[in-house]
Parts: C-alpha cells; sequence; structure tokens
C-alpha cells in the first residue's frame, strides 16, 4: 500500500484539541481545523469513522458486487450500468489502514499501553485493510505500510500479508478477552461503533472473520504448512472459551440503513427502474430447484409465465436472466415478460430499507457454511451436516420466512404490454399469494455427506444466503472453488475473452508513486503484466 504519510485527520475537532486565537507570525502553514500527527483526538471519533465507513459502495445491495455475482443482472445500462467484468483498477484499503494505524497510536500515546480495547480494535481494522486489498490484487505493501518516513515500502508476498493478517486476528481476539470479563463481557464496546456490538460481540466477529479468512485458504492449507491453517480452523472451533464465535443472528455485524443514510436502490437513484433489471440466472436455478421459499421474497414469477397460466407460486414460473446475453437481447428478453424482476415493495418503496433483509456484513449464516465446509475438508471434527442445516435457518430468519406463512406476491414493473400483462396490473398490483412450506425445502436440501456433493450443497447454500449481503464474498467462493458455477463466454461478459476476470488491476496510485516495487511485485507474480487473468498465490 502506498502511503506517502499519516494525513492528518480532516477532522473538525474543537474539543481539548486546538485554541484558535488568530494569525501569528510563524504559524502560517498550520491548518488550526485540522488534527496533526502531535494532536490529541477522541478514539471515540476515530472508532466511529472506522465502523462507519468500513463498507465501500461497490459492496452493498444492488450495488456492482451483486451484478458480478449474477445476483441482479442490468438490461439497459442508461439506468442500472453495465453487466461487464471490466474490473480495471482496484479501489484501495488505505483509508481503512490509515485510521487504524491513527487508531492504534492514539491509544498508545493517550491510555500508556498496547493493551486496551482501541488498540486491540484496531489491529482486527488493520488486518481486514490488508486482507480487503490482496484478495484483489495479490502481493502489496503491508508490513511497511503507513510509515510516513518511507515512501516506498515494499510489497510483502501473499502469503505473508495473510499470516501477518492472521496474527493480528488473533491477537485482537485475546486482547479484547482479557478486557470482556464480568459484566463488562456484555457492555456496549464504545460509543463510537456504529454497530452497537458488546465486548464479547466483537469478539466473535473477530474469530467469525478469522474463520472466514482461513476457508478462503483453502486451495493453499496444504502446501503451506507454516500457515497452519486446518490448525488453526481446529484450534477457533475446540474453545469457545477462548475464542467465542458468533452463535445466532444477533451477533450478525449489520450495515443499517435509514433515511439519511438510504437504501441503496434509492441512493443509486434506481427505486424507480425495478423494469431494466432483472434477478439472475445463477441464482434463481439454484432456488428453484430446491423449491426455496426466499425464491418468493427475492423476486417475482416471470410475467409471460404467469400470462401463459402458471401460477404465482409455482418455482417453474420464475425464471433468471442471462449475464451472458448482450443486454440488448436481454432489454427485448425483459420487455416481453420473459425474466424475473426483482420484489418491487420489499426493495424499492422504502428509502430506509426498512422492508428489505438486513445487510450483513458478517455473519453467522455466513460463518455456519464456513464450518461445515472446513469439517466437510477434514479440518475439524464435528457435524457439517448440523452447520449447514443451521446456516440455511439462519438466512431462512433473516428474511422473516416461516412455516406455512403466506407471501403476498405483486406485478413488479411497470408494463401495457398485453401479452405478458393481459390484465394490465399496476406496479405493485397484488398479483396471488404463494405459501411458505419450509420442510419441503429442507428435505430437497438434505446433505449429502462429507464428499463431493456435500461441499456443492454448502457452496451453493451459502451462494444463495449472500444475495444483497456480504459483498464480494460471492464472487471470491465461485474464483476460490468453481462453486456454484457462474456463466460465463458469452458477450455480456464484456471482457476480450468472454471470461470472468481473477483480479483486479493494482491501484493506479501504485504504478505512479511507487514504481519501482509495482514491477518488481508483477514480474514477481505475473511475468511483468498486470494481468487480470492470472491468478494470485491465494487461488493458483
Amino acid at each position: 500500500m502506498k502511503l506517502r504519510s499519516i494525513i492528518p485527520l480532516a477532522l473538525l475537532l474543537t474539543i481539548g484539541m486546538v485554541s484558535i486565537t488568530g494569525c501569528q507570525k510563524g504559524d502560517l502553514i498550520d491548518n488550526p481545523n485540522v488534527a496533526g500527527n502531535s494532536s490529541i483526538v477522541p478514539l471515540s471519533l476515530l472508532l466511529n469513522h472506522l465502523t462507519a465507513t468500513l463498507i465501500r459502495s461497490e459492496e452493498q445491495p444492488f450495488a456492482y458486487s451483486q451484478v458480478a455475482g449474477q445476483y441482479d443482472i442490468a438490461n439497459y445500462s442508461y439506468y442500472r450500468g453495465t453487466n461487464y467484468y471490466t474490473f480495471g483498477n482496484s479501489s484501495d484499503s488505505y483509508d481503512i489502514l490509515k485510521y487504524a494505524l491513527k487508531l492504534q497510536q492514539q491509544a498508545t500515546s493517550q491510555l500508556g499501553n498496547q493493551t486496551n480495547k482501541y488498540y486491540a480494535i484496531g489491529q482486527f481494522f488493520k488486518a481486514y485493510a490488508g486482507i480487503w486489498l490482496s484478495q484483489r490484487v495479490g502481493d502489496i505493501p503491508f508490513s511497511q505500510a503507513g510509515n510516513p518516513s518511507n515512501l516506498t515500502p515494499k510489497y510483502d508476498v501473499q502469503h505473508d500479508v495473510y499470516k501477518n493478517a492472521l496474527a493480528l486476528l488473533d491477537n485482537a481476539n485475546t486482547l479484547i478477552g482479557a478486557l470482556a470479563v464480568g459484566s463488562t463481557a456484555n457492555a456496549a464496546f464504545d460509543s463510537g461503533d456504529i454497530f452497537g456490538l458488546t465486548y464479547v460481540q466483537w469478539q466473535k466477529v473477530i474469530n467469525t472473520y478469522r474463520l472466514r479468512v482461513l476457508i478462503s485458504l483453502s486451495k493453499r492449507a496444504v502446501d503451506n504448512a507454516d500457515l497452519q491453517v486446518p490448525q488453526q480452523f481446529a484450534t477457533i472451533l475446540g474453545n469457545a472459551t477462548q475464542y467465542p464465535i458468533m452463535t445466532a443472528n444477533s451477533d450478525n455485524l449489520v450495515y443499517k440503513y435509514n433515511t439519511v443514510n438510504r437504501y441503496p436502490t434509492f441512493t443509486l437513484g434506481y427505486n424507480p427502474y425495478n423494469n431494466f433489471a432483472n434477478v439472475g440466472a445463477t441464482y434463481l436455478n439454484i432456488t428453484t430447484a430446491t423449491q426455496d421459499p426466499r425464491t418468493y421474497i427475492v423476486s417475482t414469477p416471470a410475467p409471460i409465465q404467469v400470462a401463459n397460466g402458471k401460477l404465482v407460486s409455482d418455482f417453474t414460473a420464475y425464471v433468471g436472466s442471462d449475464i451472458n446475453l448482450s443486454q440488448s437481447a436481454l432489454l427485448t428478453n425483459s420487455n416481453a415478460g420473459q425474466y424475473s424482476f426483482s420484489n418491487y415493495p420489499r426493495y424499492y418503496l422504502s428509502s430506509s430499507g426498512a422492508s428489505a433483509e438486513p445487510f450483513i456484513f458478517v455473519g453467522y449464516s455466513e460463518m455456519c457454511f464456513n464450518i461445515a465446509e472446513g469439517i466437510n475438508r477434514g479440518w475439524a471434527t464435528g457435524s457439517s451436516s448440523t452447520w449447514y442445516t443451521n446456516g440455511i435457518n439462519a438466512s431462512l430468519a433473516n428474511y422473516g420466512l416461516t412455516n406455512g406463512q403466506v407471501v403476498t406476491i405483486v406485478f413488479p414493473v411497470t408494463s401495457t404490454d398485453p401479452v405478458s400483462n393481459p390484465k394490465n396490473l399496476a406496479q405493485g398490483a397484488v398479483w396471488g399469494t404463494a405459501t411458505v412450506n419450509i420442510p419441503q425445502f429442507l428435505a430437497n436440501v438434505v446433505y449429502a455427506g462429507d464428499n463431493a456433493a456435500g461441499l456443492t450443497q454448502i457452496l451453493s447454500q451459502k451462494y444463495v444466503s449472500m444475495n444483497n449481503n456480504s459483498g464480494w464474498e460471492a464472487y471470491y467462493n465461485f474464483r476460490r472453488t468453481g462453486l456454484p458455477a457462474f456463466a460465463q463466454g458469452g458477450t455480456g461478459i464484456g471482457t476480450p475473452n468472454n471470461q470472468i476476470p481473477r483480479r483486479w488491476l493494482y491501484p493506479a496510485t501504485e504504478s505512479a508513486y511507487n514504481t519501482s516495487n509495482y514491477k518488481a511485485a508483477l514480474s514477481s507474480q505475473f511475468g511483468g503484466t498486470d494481468d487480470q487473468f492470472k491468478d494470485t498465490w491465494l487461488t493458483k
């Protein structure tokens, strides 16, 4: 990571920091409204910034990560963008790293130790920043990043970034665990934490995230014994006292929207335009084949299917859009009523997202599937079937689904087409109802065992649970495992070979400001070219 300096916090702090008495000779280079490196910055304020800005715009519901995950497919670029996998230069995680380091520095200087909660949580954010960028591009500056006296930090190999990050997460858990005793365990961690977690819940987040990182290393678990991937995985599962993990959806790291921080369909200006995107076939092919009731919640039937006589409760009436096709073909097919649309009142009527499922940043359902996968791979003992089923049930609960529930299906779009809309229904008009049958669904997805078929089930159900959640995790899981199989090969993919890229290009700032180290990293990894279609160490 290229950090020319630890940039002073551009925050207007008036409490206990600066006394503005007017311009005096010799102080013209100082901005009295900006905290300098030697200033005292409230620790809660630094934590607030980190928690409030942790998520990126591209990771949110209906954003680019959901298109790349083949959940949401645009049919008209003017209103909903393209479906192209033209990743280009990656954005970066420099701001997360910068504030994590600043939090640790301030916590050390203000509290006089490195065992306090702020220093501990800073280690989590530092690890998160490193993983976030490395999994996108490969080797990155990490161990030297953030040193203002080193303007050209060396690149750490991806192996070392992950090893370092896992150690930081382990230490963060240990430090917070030493503080989370007695009544403090369930006390609010800090007023600056927008997630509103307790001490022990932050421990759970850290360890649950660590399980995600370990699972992401599945292709490197055997040939990199020093990382001790299976051993770390088993240690966390084997000691709930030292390594508490999430036990329910109530422990989820949830990103909340309101009328100011609006739900993405409103923020992105999509709320009038449900017509111009369809639910992806990669998603619906899984849910309809298993009679998954989440189908009724996320999507609506393809209008032509109902016009031709199918009930809105018939899973075969739900048809996904093929991202392989050109947008002109997608628009023609969509206008003819051939594809399913998103649930209009659920995602498009509330600017605060009050009707939508919560956006889960790191959650219990994913953790259950990660544990099931680890056991399936032989990394730990336990019942992968139980964890797999727990993951499914936790996801169903996030949608508020209960057995026997009657779901109202509404007409999803504005259409006067007499073929697909013969009754001339208005957008939002009641179209029919469907009854939720959870036992039937669970019977259709009974775990096949600790084998390849079982692993396919785990990864497929994890994918379904990540719709409009978890940022890029669906894409990362596909890249790592090939499951579920994403559609590619058609012109709609938008790359020169119509294949999905394996990585992003490095941030443009790297080639401009850290040229020598940047070129060395390209040479050692990709033969000297910043190639999107070559795997990094993580996924080779």
